[in-house]
């Protein structure tokens, strides 16, 4: 399979967008608590989650991300924001 494109990678980032907001409905309506611990919210919480992740690795392929390249980037994030605090 050849690398998914760059328009692709726009779209993607708005579906995942769309996600989050479902991911969010969940413990909005239904309350932390209850979404952690119901066991039919949790794994409705937990596919949606899921839907963020392929989204989300989706966005990595379409514009050449490695796992390597970001987990620099998110260290170097990390260590920068915890000199904020």
């Amino acid at each position: 399979m050849g690398k998914i494109s760059y328009e692709t990678g726009k779209n993607k980032l708005l579906w995942m967008i769309g996600e989050i907001g479902e991911v969010i409905d969940v413990v909005k309506k239904n309350g932390d608590l209850a979404a952690c611990k119901d066991v039919e919210l949790r794994k409705h919480l937990v596919e949606e989650m899921a839907d963020v992740l392929m989204y989300y690795n989706d966005v990595m392929l379409c514009y050449d991300i490695s796992a390597d390249e970001l987990k620099q980037a998110y260290t170097e994030k990390f260590e920068k924001n915890m000199t904020r605090w």
